[in-house]
């Protein structure tokens, strides 16, 4: 038992040394692009934390303005107090915006058309993972109506690897999880760089639609790429939600 005992103390221990050798090799790929946004306006949604704050701080260092679209705007306004320090942009705006919610989505929108002419950059970045059964503002299962139908149509869709962030709070086993290897998995600004990649990066508008993980284009299966299947999941969703698209 003693031996079994050290040998487990030692492999940790190990583990533990090369910790940042093994994060490196698994952090995937940087956005490298050194494109500068003075009059851009960018919409983050669930920006307040995790991946999407780490964006909108990027962004946000590069001129852009940024608007935080989150549920909790008292966090919103946290997160955009720090970024505005660290970035020196005081445009770094904060937005209610409750994916579960279509008449949040909507007055979200209008409002947004209210103050702005353009929109340049979407990152549609919020989401849940793991959460009780429960049903959105509408009666929808609450991953379909905030992942899915509250999120809606995305440009790309990008995977951020492994990354330390908030989206496990849900599950106690795998927070447990999330600290005991969190030397191994990606931060949170290494996790934002797909898509700083994706909105960043020059040339990419012939690849619309593709899929991205670590700053380039990667394999998709055959049934996510699956025409009929698309067209459907589109008009089931529109008739979900009560949209018409002439």
């Amino acid at each position: 038992m003693l031996v079994t005992l050290g040998l487990l103390t030692s492999f940790f221990s190990f583990l533990y040394v090369v910790a940042p050798s093994i994060r490196k090799f698994f952090a995937g790929g940087v956005c490298r692009t050194n494109v500068q946004l003075p009059g851009k306006v960018v919409v983050i949604t669930g920006a307040n934390t995790g991946i999407g704050k780490e964006t909108a701080r990027e962004l946000a260092s590069r001129g852009a303005r940024v608007y935080i679209a989150c549920r909790d705007v008292l966090k919103g306004e946290s997160a955009a107090s720090e970024i505005r320090v660290d970035t020196k942009n005081s445009q770094v705006l904060v937005r209610k915006l409750d994916l579960s919610d279509t008449k949040s989505i909507r007055a979200f929108a209008e409002a947004f058309l209210a103050e702005e002419k353009q929109l340049h950059i979407l990152i549609n970045n919020a989401g849940v993972m793991m959460c009780p059964y429960s049903k959105t503002a509408d009666g929808f299962e609450t991953h379909l109506g905030v992942n899915h139908l509250g999120t809606g149509v995305t440009t790309y869709a990008v995977h951020p690897g492994v990354v330390r962030s908030e989206l496990v709070r849900h599950s106690s086993l795998l927070c447990l999880l999330w600290r005991l290897f969190s030397p191994f998995v990606k931060t949170a600004r290494e996790g934002a760089q797909t898509s700083l990649h994706c909105a960043l990066a020059e040339g990419l508008e012939p690849l619309s639609g593709k899929y991205f993980s670590d700053c380039k284009r990667t394999w998709v299966s055959p049934r996510a790429r699956n025409n009929k299947t698309a067209e459907r999941l589109w008009n089931v969703s529109c008739e979900l939600l009560g949209i018409r698209w002439e």
